[in-house]
């Protein structure tokens, strides 16, 4: 949203907060404040540039390659909760998070997982650890978030085959105030306040500082949530061509301790949808802190220089009973006393050059080289000596208990991760229609697993350090080269057509936590490769856009693991093929629509018993739909409908969790030029069903219907 107010009004509010899709015009009025006056223009995603899709300052459309943005102002407009929730309203982006990956989990072209869908903050990658992002934890300081879809790997390292999340978070305005707030209260006790400001200090300085803070009883029984997260960002730019930023990022989250609800016969039960089967004194926080110093450096008009050096600290605890299943005759049996503690340590730097050319003939070549260096450090603990725990309780009114822990969580191993790459990327514009972009990365990483050594009582450590594991299977050297190239051609200025073939590599696992049991497989790592087509454009004068996109991608000498903890099995390939579109207009009248959808065939290629079923957790159709309405005065609505297909939560296909729809109502009122109200209705039509799984049996099941009502202030 760029905007051209000359001075901060309601018109300004309604801009940023409901993202109208077109820039309206003045409203005449006998008086000035009896209308408000919208100065708002939104700025095309296409012609914007995305530094996910590549790293030379293209714009989508000159990248070949699907790039979509989820715009922050949309996200804040829809009245999005979490992050996962706003990024599933990209293009063939589905929810595949479960409180065993922190709920923050994604499937994309048939691949699902943090191994394959790779996660970046402002650029930087997240590695997981045991499966597991939690940061960040709030949508309230994101500018944007940006989703590369297909193969990754040449720009941000492995475990990127299906795609890249790139959430990225607001920045300091050298060039004017602003401040916002807003605070809510909804169904289930759910309330929220949230603030932000930024702007000018001085002639060199600019910051940006943002706080929000939510909290929730939940739908289901002992539900309670709270998130806290804090932002803050100082830019020293002492002239247009230089800038060094220093910014904090907090969260601190302790989400729902609810695992699930258990299927009955087979069958969703709804008398029981609001049942917590795990124990009263449940556990679960996520705590993550990342500082970053970025350089930017336009050194003259055909170099520029670029680094962000970062450190990111997070710690997770668990203590729950995870597991739950129908027992018959009126019971449910539960199981699984999993407690843990991550201690992380991550920290690196990555940059990049690049240098621009003309050559004679109207030929201009773009260079970049580039470099990433990471360091993770892994302490795990967990209560492996602990006896089993398991019980029969009544499917309703039962006392959940306490959970069995008879040593505490205790360390059990620590690991190493040392990564460094190099890479390319290269863009030659033949002719102002036609362009060729290539890419190259080497990526070299060292994984060390050492475990800590008990006495016969299991609970009392012997020395001071952990012993090295297996010998030098504890060490695993894993390098990997990976390539991408592609064509662009704009017969107009508006209209892409492009092509791509791309490859990328996944670790087996996660590459952090790497086990000795891989060790038995010749190969560590999964490679793949993508074909991709497409055609994107602008028309109406840049009123209506579009984007559709046919690809296959295929994933070789992979593994995979059917019960966690369990035995590991080479698997030799898997593909998925499919389209993508997506279209957003602006209508007459005030009205906008939006709407977005993926159609794919994803199936197991070779792997004994599975060949030709669909992997689990991959739904083979999504969709998205918004119509939006401004009434031109004080008043706007939206309406927001998401469609996901049906899941398998197993590669047998033996248990299938249904396609589901969920409809949400959003309406506005400005009530001063700088104050509003937001009218919130989610799931209309009160849908009950499942977005993830923890097991085959056990339905993560989405909110109710429920209402927010949000006050919101700009200045």
């Amino acid at each position: 949203m760029r905007a051209t107010a000359c001075h901060i009004s309601a018109t300004s509010l309604l801009a940023i907060a409901l993202a109208l899709p077109t820039a309206a015009v003045a409203q005449d009025s006998e008086e000035p404040g009896d209308r408000i006056i919208v100065t708002g223009e939104r700025e095309q995603a296409l012609t914007q540039e995305s530094p996910t899709g590549s790293r030379l300052g293209l714009s989508i459309l000159e990248t070949p390659a699907t790039v979509s943005v989820v715009d922050g102002d949309d996200i804040r407009a829809r009245g999005d909760i979490a992050i996962v929730d706003a990024v599933s309203r990209a293009p063939g982006v589905t929810n595949a998070g479960n409180p065993g990956n922190a709920g923050l989990t994604f499937a994309v072209r048939g691949f699902s997982g943090q191994g394959s869908v790779l996660q970046l903050y402002d650029g930087v990658r997240l590695f997981p650890n045991n499966g597991s992002i939690s940061f960040p934890s709030d949508p309230w300081n994101v500018e944007r978030i940006e989703v590369l879809s297909g193969p990754s790997s040449v720009l941000f390292g492995q475990g990127a085959l299906g795609g890249v999340v790139n959430v990225i978070p607001k920045g300091p305005n050298s060039e004017r105030y602003e401040s916002d707030a807003e605070a809510g209260y909804g169904s289930q006790d759910t309330w929220h306040v949230a603030g932000g400001a930024g702007g000018p200090l001085g002639d060199m300085f600019a910051f940006r500082a943002d706080v929000s803070y939510r909290e929730s009883d939940g739908f289901v029984d002992r539900g309670e949530s709270d998130n806290l997260a804090i932002s803050g960002a100082l830019e020293f730019k002492p002239s247009e061509d230089f800038s060094l930023t220093l910014r904090n990022d907090f969260g601190n989250a302790n989400p729902t301790k609810y695992f699930g609800t258990p299927l009955i016969d087979g069958e969703l039960d709804t008398s029981i949808r609001e049942e917590n089967y795990n124990v009263g004194d449940a556990t679960m926080r996520y705590r993550d802190n990342r500082t970053a110093l970025k350089l930017d450096w336009q050194v003259s008009d055909t170099v520029s220089i670029a680094n962000t050096a970062y450190y990111i600290t997070s710690n997770r605890k668990w203590r729950n009973l995870e597991t739950y299943a129908d027992a018959g005759e009126g019971l449910i049996y539960r199981a699984d006393n999993y407690g843990i503690i991550h201690d992380v340590d991550q920290y690196g730097s990555q940059g990049h050059a690049a240098l621009a050319s003309t050559f004679g003939g109207g030929v201009s070549n773009d260079l970049l080289i580039g470099y990433d260096v990471n360091y993770f450090e892994l302490n795990y603990s967990h209560q492996f000596a602990s006896e089993y725990q398991e019980d029969l309780v009544p499917v309703t009114g039962f006392d959940p208990g306490l959970f069995l822990d008879t040593v505490g969580l205790i360390p059990r191993y620590h690991t190493d991760t040392m990564t460094w790459a190099i890479y390319a990327e290269d863009r030659l514009a033949i002719t102002e229609q036609l362009s060729l972009a290539a890419g190259i990365r080497h990526e070299e990483n060292k994984v060390g697993r050492w475990n800590w050594v008990y006495d016969d009582s299991g609970t009392t450590i012997v020395g001071d350090t952990p012993a090295l594991n297996g010998g030098a299977d504890a060490y695993k050297k894993l390098s990997s080269t990976t390539w991408r190239v592609g064509a662009v051609y704009q017969p107009v200025e508006t209209i892409s057509l492009y092509a791509q073939y791309a490859t990328a590599v996944d670790p087996l696992g996660t590459l952090t936590t790497f086990s000795g049991s891989a060790s038995q497989f010749q190969l560590t790592y999964a490679d793949g490769y993508q074909y991709e087509a497409g055609v994107k454009g602008l028309f109406m004068d840049g009123r209506g856009s579009f984007t559709l996109a046919a690809y296959r991608l295929v994933k070789q000498n992979l593994f995979s693991q059917t019960v966690p903890g369990g035995a590991i099995e080479q698997v030799g390939q898997r593909s998925s093929q499919g389209i993508e579109a997506s279209l957003d207009l602006a209508l007459p009248a005030g009205f906008g629509f939006s709407a977005n959808g993926t159609v794919l065939d994803a199936n197991f290629d070779e792997f004994d018993g599975f060949e030709d079923n669909t992997p689990a957790g991959v739904p083979e159709a999504a969709a998205n739909l918004e119509l939006r309405w401004n009434g031109g005065d004080r008043f706007s609505a939206r309406a927001n409908l998401r469609y996901v297909g049906r899941r398998f939560t197993d590669n047998a296909n033996a248990f299938r969790v249904p396609a589901y729809t969920v409809v949400d109502l959003g309406a506005s009122y400005a009530v001063t030029d700088n104050f509003a109200v937001d009218l919130r209705l989610y799931n209309l039509f009160d849908e009950d069903y499942a977005f993830s799984t923890y097991g085959n049996e056990q339905w993560i099941l989405g909110r109710p219907r429920s209402v927010d009502v949000t006050l919101r202030a700009s200045f």
